[in-house]
C-alpha cells in the first residue's frame, strides 16, 4: 500500500531505505482513486519510533492510504521537539469535523494510573465518543485496547504480580475471521505492560467477541459484533529491539523486579541480539484489519459514515 505521508516526515527516509512504498504529494494527487483515510492517535512517548512502526505495517496492500497523526493537547510531550508535532500533527479541534475511514489509538506507559488520573483522559474520552460516529473502524493497542474497552463497555483493568514483557504464543478462536486470513495455527507476538483484562469481563458483554488467546498472557484479541471496534492487547508493531530497550531503560531507572523479556533472547542472554517471530504475522494482521474491515465496509462517500452507522452492517 502507497503510504502518502509529508515529505518531511522523520519516517520517510527510513521507509524508503526498506523498499517501502512511499508515494509523493504529486503522484497522490493524480491518481484518479479515493484514498482511505487513516488517523493515527499517538499516545507514545517515543513518536517517532512508532510513527514509523505503525507506518511500515500499513503499507503491504495495493491502495493509497492517507495519513493524519493526532495528538493530544491536555499533555505536555517530553520526548519529542515541539517542532515535530506543530509540523506534522493535528488537534482534535483540527479535525473534529472530518471523517475517517480508519483510526488507530496506541498504547501509552500509563497503565499503572487509574484511568481517571492519566492527565489527558478528559480528552482521550472526547476523542474515543467522537469516534462512534466519525470513523468507520478502530484499531486499538494495548494501553489504547484498555482504555478503549473501559470507556464504551465499562470493563475495567487489573495489576498484575509483575510487568508481562515478551514474546508470547497465541492461538486463534475465530478461524474462519477474515482478521486472521492467512494466519498459522499459532503466532506469536510482543506484549509489554503491567496490567490485563479478564476474559470472563469480555464474555459478559453480548457485543464483544474474543478472537485470540495465550496461555501465558491472556486475551490478546478482541472485536465488537459490527467489527467497528478491535481492541489488542499486545504491540505487534514493535521492531527487533523495542523490547530490549525498554527492558534497559527499566533497569537505569532502577526499578524493581525488572525481569529479561520471555522468549525474546536467544537463551534468555540480554547480550545477544532478539530473534524476530512475530514480523509477518503482525504484517498480515494489519493488512487484514485494512482490507476486510476498512477498505471493503467503509462507504465511498466518507461523510456516510454517519449514515451508515444507522443502516444495515455486516458483521465479518
Amino acid at each position: 500500500m502507497p503510504i502518502r505521508i509529508p515529505n518531511s516526515l522523520p519516517a520517510r527516509s527510513t521507509l524508503t531505505e526498506e523498499n517501502i512504498f512511499v508515494i509523493t504529494e504529486y503522484r497522490a494527487l493524480h491518481q484518479d482513486i479515493r484514498p482511505l483515510k487513516l488517523l493515527i492517535l499517538n499516545l507514545m512517548p517515543t513518536k517517532i519510533v512508532t510513527e514509523t512502526q505503525l507506518l511500515r505495517k500499513l503499507s503491504n496492500t495495493p491502495l493509497q492510504v492517507e495519513i493524519d497523526l493526532l495528538h493530544t493537547i491536555s499533555h505536555d510531550s517530553k520526548n519529542v521537539d515541539a517542532a515535530h508535532l506543530e509540523s506534522f500533527y493535528v488537534s482534535h479541534d483540527d479535525i473534529r469535523d472530518k471523517y475517517y475511514d480508519g483510526m488507530i489509538i496506541t498504547g501509552a506507559p500509563v497503565e499503572n494510573l487509574d484511568f481517571a488520573d492519566v492527565d489527558y483522559w478528559p480528552e482521550l474520552c472526547e476523542i474515543m465518543e467522537w469516534s462512534k460516529t466519525h470513523v468507520h473502524s478502530t484499531f486499538h493497542i494495548c494501553w489504547g485496547a484498555q482504555a478503549g474497552l473501559y470507556y464504551h463497555f465499562g470493563i475495567q483493568k487489573h495489576s498484575l504480580p509483575q510487568k508481562l514483557s515478551g514474546i508470547f504464543s497465541h492461538r486463534i478462536l475465530t478461524p474462519n475471521s477474515p482478521f486472521f486470513r492467512g494466519f498459522d495455527d499459532s503466532f506469536n507476538a510482543p506484549h509489554s505492560r503491567y496490567t490485563y483484562v479478564k476474559a470472563e469481563d469480555i464474555e459478559k458483554v453480548p457485543e464483544l467477541e474474543i478472537l485470540a488467546v495465550s496461555d501465558e498472557a491472556g486475551v490478546y484479541a478482541v472485536k465488537n459484533q459490527k467489527s467497528r471496534m478491535f481492541f489488542i492487547f499486545g504491540h505487534p508493531e514493535y521492531d527487533r529491539d523495542t523490547l530490549a530497550l525498554e527492558y534497559e531503560r527499566d533497569l537505569k531507572k532502577g526499578l524493581k523486579d525488572v525481569h529479561v523479556p520471555v522468549h525474546y533472547f536467544p537463551d534468555d542472554d540480554p547480550t545477544k541480539e532478539p530473534f524476530v517471530s512475530w514480523r509477518a504475522h503482525a504484517q498480515l494482521m494489519y493488512t487484514n484489519w485494512l482490507n476486510y474491515y476498512v477498505y471493503q465496509t467503509t462507504p465511498y462517500v466518507i461523510n456516510n459514515i454517519n449514515a451508515d452507522l444507522e443502516g444495515e452492517e455486516k458483521n465479518i
